[in-house]
């Protein structure tokens, strides 16, 4: 079973304007929203692929309601935790001239309510995945998936860390199955800056020194790139097709990658159908849906060296 976790779930909500100008009154051409967070977006997408995953999280008023709602008929099992007080957030996404993003903070957690998550976590069994994927609320500190992966009591689960900073640096003795940092984050983790090719595969071989086992690292426009476990190195580009939106992209790939590798056991197959979902999702509206992957699938092209 794959079991994934959404700290912070969210409200996505999609706004489109010809263009965006502070300090006025903008109008929209269009709106639409969709239930959110990392972990689940990487439950959705294993959904599309006809894999069955269970949800963890925290879900908390109106808001938390929606999320709960929304996530019915989607074809995951949830078990999300109602929080007592406060409102899971609403993030949201602009599109006009450029893309960005206002992302909220989410409700406040208590150590009572933490500690009902720790014992759903272990369900978890031997054999298992567990994706530990996004932001935690603001009074969360930074050894809370540190504290998850202690109370998995040292169960052979294949580990799945989609985080930054600290989140993702204190996870790495715990030997993660994959990590998925891209040039920006590798810069913030080791301070300093990560451009070159050359740069980027020496902070990912620090990573694997450190304790991860493969590292995909995203390059935008340039597709990305494996540090595999098995002693090579795999590349794939991106396809020229309309972009319609890039959240939940990064997600998707996780999610391809992590069914790749349940179907074939091979780490050239998992970036090549990982990567397709990436790119699908980024040409959808949404989550992209398992025709969309196929047809992608179909034109990705994985290059692969020997280190």
């Amino acid at each position: 079973m794959i079991f994934t976790l959404t700290l912070n779930p969210s409200i996505d909500y999609v706004v489109h304007l010809d263009r965006f100008e502070s300090g006025i009154t903008n109008r929209t051409t269009g709106e639409e929203y969709y239930i959110g967070g990392k972990g689940l977006n990487v439950s959705f997408m294993l959904a599309e692929l006809g894999i069955e995953s269970t949800a963890f999280g925290f879900t908390a008023g109106f808001t938390g309601a929606a999320i709960a709602g929304g996530i019915l008929g989607k074809g995951i099992r949830s078990d999300f935790i109602r929080l007592q007080n406060g409102l899971s957030r609403i993030n949201i996404k602009i599109k006009a001239e450029q893309e960005s993003e206002i992302n909220c903070q989410g409700p406040d957690i208590s150590e009572s309510e933490f500690i009902q998550l720790l014992r759903k976590v272990e369900a978890i069994k031997d054999g298992d995945t567990i994706v530990l994927a996004g932001s935690i609320p603001k009074t969360m500190s930074d050894d809370t998936y540190v504290r998850i992966l202690k109370h998995l009591g040292g169960k052979d689960v294949r580990i799945v860390v989609d985080a930054t900073k600290k989140l993702l640096m204190n996870c790495l003795p715990y030997r993660p199955f994959l990590i998925k940092p891209n040039r920006q984050e590798l810069s913030e983790m080791f301070k300093t800056t990560v451009e070159t090719a050359e740069q980027t595969e020496t902070c990912a071989r620090e990573l694997m020194k450190m304790g991860a086992r493969n590292v995909i690292v995203s390059l935008g426009g340039q597709g990305a790139v494996l540090f595999a476990e098995d002693g090579k190195t795999y590349r794939t580009g991106v396809l020229k097709e309309k972009v319609v939106s890039t959240v939940g992209s990064g997600d998707s790939m996780v999610a391809g990658f992590i069914a790749g590798y349940e179907q074939k056991k091979d780490y050239g197959y998992a970036l090549k159908l990982g990567t397709a979902c990436g790119n699908a999702t980024a040409f959808s509206a949404g989550i992209a849906k398992k025709e969309k992957v196929m047809e992608v699938l179909e034109k990705i092209t994985v290059t692969e060296k020997n280190n």
